[in-house]
């Protein structure tokens, strides 16, 4: 998997609205695998950064798109994981102007990574450096907590409105852009590469909880956003409610296979894989590595596990599908 040459920008960036800009943050050289969004106007915004390995990608965007080093005024990651917050960084010393938005759960490893470097080291291997990179620290004093229904003022009455959900990761927010109508939903979703068409839940460790997911996934329905964007990847073109529930859906069964597998000492990769596999015969082989590297069954099978071991109670209820702990 080796990066192509200095990426086309017209191939890489899409307008979705107006003052709305998707950017191809060009993961490992794939097309089509992170997005980062730009809203621009009086207060330029950027959303999701992508990996440090897509800092280049992505600085190079912003100064085709016309983004000065004293113009963006802030930038927001949905949560943590390296290939969403990796290059916040970076772009923290290229914009020095910039405010820098995230969970309050996430603040202190932008500040400080070294805990999120090495705990993410743990679990990528080599892939740490070739694929995704590390990350550079924040200024503390820039750093802004986003609170559920905090609003970030982006002038001329557009707002984005902050969404505390969990599920995926305990640090996630997404943001609903009131101009635009879309919800920047980060993970919160699933995984939807448009090229394979299949939405696949992402149930990764650590802290991976199903019905706080679910919950997540009812508040996005609730705020009625016009179209849904992931970060994994791009605008979805579905009716956001059908594809909310698909989502709920979605991420249930796979849980009621995980509980299923323990329940009867089978792997629970092995489950997944007889249960889902077959939806992916029909991918093409490169989309497959794709979401395979991204969003692998193992990966979403011990977030499972994980989730099942700590809740032991799981194993005892009927049905997961309206059900709840505590």
């Amino acid at each position: 998997m080796n990066a192509k040459n200095t990426p086309d920008f017209n191939t890489l960036i899409s307008t979705l609205a107006p003052n709305t800009v998707e950017i191809d943050t060009f993961l490992g050289g794939w097309n089509h695998v992170t997005a980062g969004y730009l809203l621009t106007g009086d207060r330029p915004f950027l959303v999701e950064t992508g990996s440090q390995s897509s800092i280049t990608t992505l600085l190079g965007a912003l100064e085709y798109l016309g983004i000065d080093a004293k113009d963006l005024y802030g930038a927001a990651v949905t949560h943590i994981h390296l290939d969403h917050a990796g290059g916040i960084g970076d772009i923290a010393k290229a914009f020095p102007n910039a405010k820098i938005y995230v969970h309050p759960l996430g603040a202190r490893h932008l500040a400080d990574p070294t805990r999120l470097i090495n705990s993410a080291a743990t679990v990528y291997g080599s892939l740490l450096d070739s694929l995704y990179g590390r990350m550079e620290p924040t200024e503390a004093e820039r750093i802004i907590v986003l609170n559920d229904n905090d609003e970030i003022d982006l002038a001329n009455g557009r707002k984005l409105l902050a969404i505390d959900s969990p599920g995926h990761a305990k640090h996630h927010v997404a943001l609903l852009d009131s101009e635009s109508g879309l919800l920047f939903a980060g993970d919160a979703v699933g995984v939807r590469l448009p090229e394979a068409g299949i939405l696949r839940p992402s149930s990764p460790p650590a802290d991976f909880d199903l019905f706080k997911a679910i919950n997540s996934l009812e508040k996005f329905i609730e705020v009625k956003p016009y179209r849904v964007a992931l970060a994994h990847y791009g605008v979805v073109d579905i009716d956001p409610e059908a594809l909310l529930y698909e989502a709920q859906e979605t991420v249930t069964k796979w849980a009621e296979v995980a509980k299923m597998a323990v329940l009867n000492q089978i792997d629970i990769v092995k489950a997944l894989e007889d249960n889902f596999g077959a939806d992916f015969q029909k991918v093409d082989q490169s989309q497959k590595e794709k979401m395979e590297t991204l969003n692998g069954i193992h990966s979403n099978a011990k977030g499972l596990q994980l989730w099942i071991e700590k809740n032991p109670e799981i194993l005892k209820m009927d049905s997961l599908k309206h059900g709840h702990l505590h």
